[in-house]
């Protein structure tokens, strides 16, 4: 399956909706659009919504990219949450003890 990545704003927080699954293979897509997300038109940090509700798979690399994100997005000052995670994507974030400092919701 594909990876499919849109950004939308929503009350001043860039919503990256995630579709399809995440792997090696396609990470490198995630990490750039989330990057992109992170910074307003005007250069300044901004909060970032990882909504993952189409995501069906994510291995260890996308995992990598989401917990890379939120440690640039911290040090900006900035906050990066993942929000609506299937369940099995949710249960691997968590078994890997990640979901707290992901912000998981």
């Amino acid at each position: 399956m594909s990876l499919q990545v849109r950004t939308s704003i929503q009350d001043a927080i860039a919503v990256v909706s995630v579709e399809g699954e995440v792997d090696v293979s396609n990470a490198g897509e995630l990490r750039d659009a989330l990057e992109a997300a992170a910074m307003a038109a005007d250069g300044t940090a901004q909060s970032v919504t990882v909504d993952l509700a189409g995501v069906s798979y994510m291995d260890s690399t996308g995992i990598g990219v989401l917990v890379g994100a939120k440690n640039r997005a911290n040090q900006a000052g900035a906050s990066l949450v993942v929000a609506n995670p299937q369940r099995n994507v949710a249960r691997v974030l968590s078994l890997l003890g990640v979901d707290r400092e992901l912000g998981l919701q």
